[in-house]
């Protein structure tokens, strides 16, 4: 298994990774694949990436790495990772773990000073794994989405 950043030609795959781990896989358009790939250009312009799993040639994980410049900690930058999602096949086997470890690197080398995320109510394990990961519960988060 490896971890690199998506390419184009993955999209299809990682989507439809996303699609198996999404709580509302009712947004996920999987043939609009040119804004999929406006989301990975526009995350790269802002010095983040979209990572990938793959193994034997398949794509079975994917991570978007999301760098931004916080207003706090003296303007220092931060990092949110979004769509953490490993194939529900592949999952128990240590592909999180080593997305999370990528994503952690880019960050770092970024000069992230801090990597954070979110994880809805309902995924228990996904905290459990997170946690076990070294993430500690910190905040409690808030959405509110527009029509």
């Amino acid at each position: 298994m490896r971890i690199r950043p998506i390419n184009e030609d993955d999209l299809a795959a990682a989507v439809r990774v996303l699609l198996g781990g999404s709580l509302t896989p009712e947004f996920e358009e999987t043939d609009r694949t040119r804004d999929y790939w406006a989301a990975v250009k526009e995350t790269r312009r802002q010095r983040g990436d979209v990572l990938i799993a793959e193994e034997d040639g398949e794509v079975i994980g994917v991570c978007q790495v999301i760098i931004f410049q916080h207003f706090q900690h003296a303007g220092g930058w931060c990092c949110e990772l979004e769509s953490v999602h490993v194939r529900d096949d592949r999952r128990s086997r240590g592909v999180g773990s080593k997305l999370l470890e990528a994503a952690e690197a880019l960050a770092r080398e970024r000069g992230c000073y801090r990597v954070q995320l979110t994880s809805r109510n309902v995924r228990l394990d996904a905290h459990r794994f997170y946690v076990a990961n070294g993430y500690d519960q910190t905040s409690l988060g808030f959405k509110k989405f527009f029509n």
